[in-house]
């Protein structure tokens, strides 16, 4: 039988003084108090209550052992009750966990304005790493986990974050010596530069995109930053997150290819632990996050 259930039935005999007392504070029978109270003496190895036909009061170890019980039953309440506080609370260590080529653009920045904004939260922040079982983040002890792909998981929740617009561009340098596309299948006679995880390009948008497995590969990394250096010394085509290219696409040290097609977003979705009743910090976090975006959407390039 629990233990800690015995100790609360034996604290009240003690404060009360009677097994009826007891289990009328309790909404229980005083035949089941008197039965926790026994148990609790054959755990515990000795007398701890002396019985008469009208009163119960306590032996030496009884008493001794009713300030142990009852000290414990508050540290414990106590805990209860601070833990509760905390996870109510926009506080403590948060655990976040996202591939390295997400970390290292827009939501390094993102999270870094927000840890600015809630000091109270200790950010724990790491790139990479990352399983491909979508839950695993939850076992290496993170609260949330990013991804860049559609997610059908039910062990875990997620939240759209933001978009994150890419575009396909080369530099002046390298359509002046190789031309340009007039059709994404033209990319096959192309030098490419490719991320490392992201060996498929899909161009278009709808019904009319098309999937284009790369196979001339002429530069490959596992950082787009790497990409786009790359890109502007003439190297080859890119497909790159259009945030950090930005300047580089507006200066014309890249160009953008085949505008009228354009490339699909990727979704940036957050996901966190199972259940209803999230921690307050995670709410304020993914609440903050996706203000943030919204609040700094990124300028449209004109080819």
């Amino acid at each position: 039988m629990d233990r800690l259930l015995l100790m609360h039935s034996f604290v009240t005999v003690a404060q009360v003084g009677s097994f009826s007392g007891a289990a009328k504070k309790l909404g229980s029978s005083g035949s089941l108090v008197s039965r926790h109270v026994a148990e609790l003496e054959r755990q515990v190895g000795v007398r701890l209550v002396n019985r008469t036909a009208r009163s119960v009061s306590l032996t030496e170890p009884g008493r001794r052992y009713a300030e142990f019980a009852a000290r414990i039953l508050d540290e414990i309440e106590a805990e209860d009750a601070g833990i509760a506080q905390l996870h109510d609370r926009a506080e403590g260590t948060l655990s976040v966990i996202c591939p390295k080529w997400i970390g290292s653009l827009d939501l390094g920045d993102a999270i870094a304005a927000f840890s600015a904004a809630h000091p109270k939260i200790q950010i724990r922040f790491e790139l990479g790493g990352m399983s491909d079982r979508t839950y695993d983040f939850l076992d290496s002890g993170f609260d949330i986990a990013f991804h860049t792909r559609d997610l059908r998981d039910s062990s875990v929740r997620l939240k759209k974050i933001s978009s994150l617009p890419f575009v396909l561009c080369a530099s002046e340098e390298y359509i002046q010596q190789h031309g340009s596309l007039a059709h994404p299948n033209d990319l096959a006679a192309h030098d490419c530069l490719v991320h490392l995880n992201d060996p498929v390009w899909r161009i278009g948008h709808g019904h009319a995109s098309t999937l284009h497995k790369i196979r001339n590969i002429a530069f490959s990394s596992n950082s787009y930053i790497a990409l786009q250096k790359a890109a502007v010394h003439g190297r080859g085509i890119a497909l790159l997150p259009q945030r950090p290219a930005y300047d580089d696409l507006v200066s014309g040290a890249l160009q953008v290819l085949l505008p009228e097609l354009a490339v699909p977003d990727r979704p940036l979705y957050a996901i966190y632990g199972p259940g209803r009743d999230t921690p307050r910090k995670v709410s304020v976090f993914l609440d903050f996050l996706a203000s943030w975006f919204a609040r700094n959407p990124i300028p449209g390039i004109r080819p």
